[in-house]
């Protein structure tokens, strides 16, 4: 990786941005990529660095846009149209590159997303487990609520109610409360909660699992959280965005002439905790390649219908057939 690439990827990762590093590991002739290249990709879709010319990036950063999705790293060979089959393996992906250049190459992406963030309140030895534990699992332990996938309430009778307030306030989708089943119902009685609320707390938190000591309660509660990540969707609420982008993106679109280069597609609900996520795709009708949606995407529109192209000729050819 060079040293520029290098530190921006760490840049990236300080600020909990998502993104994608691909690194070209073989390229053929008369490709211009040469094996090292490297880039990174924001959820945006926009590329910094090089791994290819404009068809080979084009084909990255669609390919970047699914592996940010779900968070899995992808081997990207890009082909001529003429070139030999290759063998579809687990992790592996094949696109055919319709431009004149020809040339093969081949990339790794790797996704690089922001550990989930995990506030444990309450200095009691179940407290302290629980967050040992979650450094063990890769969450990120933060003293901040903005942003945090779960709360552990490990006070066990101390600040309780303060804590599960101010979590509530925040956002957060799930607040684990560490108490008996007693308790908590007092606790969750007393403090007037709206049925969504109190559908983000986790009374008597943690799977059963026989539990004793602080550090098998702190396992079970750690297990609930993992459970709702991997199974039940839980995320970290993002923070809101301007409506008027969205808007002003759909009143661009219609506004415009009948076929125009650019306007940005709003995109789906935010999968990051930074409000981010990654952009939609469409296929090029003329090509056949995906390309992602941005603002410098050639965009056309035909009988009422959009269409996203890879270039210029794609849109030209495509809006006189």
């Amino acid at each position: 990786m060079t040293t520029s690439i290098a530190e921006r990827a760490h840049e990236l990762t300080l600020a909990r941005r998502p993104f994608v590093h691909a690194t070209v590991v073989r390229a053929q002739e008369p490709t211009s990529a040469r094996a090292g290249d490297d880039a990174v990709i924001l959820a945006d879709g926009s590329i910094e660095g090089f791994v290819g010319g404009v068809c080979a990036e084009t084909s990255v950063r669609a390919a970047a846009m699914d592996s940010l999705r779900d968070g899995t790293t992808v081997l990207l060979r890009v082909l001529p149209e003429d070139a030999a089959a290759f063998p579809e393996t687990p992790g592996a992906l094949v696109v055919v590159n319709p431009c004149h250049s020809g040339g093969a190459i081949e990339i790794f992406l790797r996704p690089v997303l922001p550990k989930p963030l995990v506030v444990v309140t309450g200095g009691t030895p179940i407290g302290t487990a629980a967050t040992a534990l979650a450094e063990f699992l890769d969450f990120e332990v933060t003293h901040s609520y903005e942003g945090a996938t779960a709360v552990v309430v490990a006070g066990l009778g101390r600040d309780e109610e303060r804590a599960v307030r101010e979590a509530l306030d925040a956002g957060v989708p799930l607040i684990a409360l560490v108490a008996s089943h007693t308790r908590s119902a007092i606790l969750l009685d007393t403090m007037g909660l709206s049925v969504e609320e109190r559908s983000r707390i986790r009374a008597h938190a943690g799977i059963d699992i026989g539990a004793r000591t602080p550090k098998e309660i702190a396992l079970s509660v750690l297990a609930e959280i993992v459970r709702e990540m991997r199974l039940g969707g839980l995320a970290a609420a993002a923070p809101k965005k301007p409506a008027a982008t969205h808007a002003e993106a759909a009143a661009f679109a219609k506004a415009g002439p009948e076929f125009v280069a650019g306007p940005t597609l709003p995109v789906g609900p935010a999968t990051f905790p930074s409000g981010e996520s990654p952009a939609a795709t469409a296929i090029d009708p003329v090509c056949g390649m995906t390309v992602v949606i941005g603002p410098d995407t050639p965009h056309g529109v035909v009988d009422g219908e959009d269409f996203w192209f890879c270039c210029l000729g794609c849109l030209k050819k495509y809006t006189k057939a």
